[in-house]
């Protein structure tokens, strides 16, 4: 008798959705995502064309991704390469500074963009807060005006 292969089962959309997020974090590569996670790239396209909670999700992964990417060269920038100088019987560290200088720039643009999307986070909060406060005061004022007045005694 022979075996039957049976192919994997796929997981449904709940059960792969936070793996994949999690390792295209990681890696910033949907296929490797999608192989961790049990989906096929195809259906992780699909999802993001059609839920745009996923989509902003996914785009939030890759950007993590490519932070940890920036960081992982940043670090091998500040310290260094050790490479083999010809004849030596050492290594010499060795920085490359025009990728340096090309990476803070870009950098800085990202780090720019981040900050004035938190800053607006942080101010829509500010306005709420100030809202909220506004109406409470606004139905303290009402409750004041609509409250019976006390009797006042009257000199004679």
């Amino acid at each position: 008798m022979a075996k039957q292969s049976q192919a994997p089962a796929r997981l449904s959309q709940r059960q792969w959705r936070k793996p994949f997020l999690a390792e295209l974090a990681a890696t910033s590569n949907v296929s490797a995502a999608a192989r961790k996670a049990g989906t096929s790239t195809s259906s992780a396209y699909a999802l993001r064309r059609a839920d745009p909670e996923f989509y902003r999700e996914w785009q939030e992964a890759l950007c993590e991704g490519y932070d940890h990417l920036e960081m992982s060269l940043l670090h091998r920038l500040r310290e260094g390469e050790i490479k083999p100088a010809p004849g030596a019987k050492r290594g010499t560290r060795v920085f490359d500074n025009a990728t340096a200088l090309r990476l803070l720039a870009a950098h800085r643009e990202t780090a720019a963009r981040q900050r004035a999307i938190y800053e607006n986070r942080n101010s829509e909060a500010i306005l709420a807060a100030i809202d909220a406060q506004i109406d409470r005061m606004r139905e303290r004022s009402l409750k004041a005006l609509s409250a019976p007045k006390p009797a006042q005694k009257q000199d004679g």
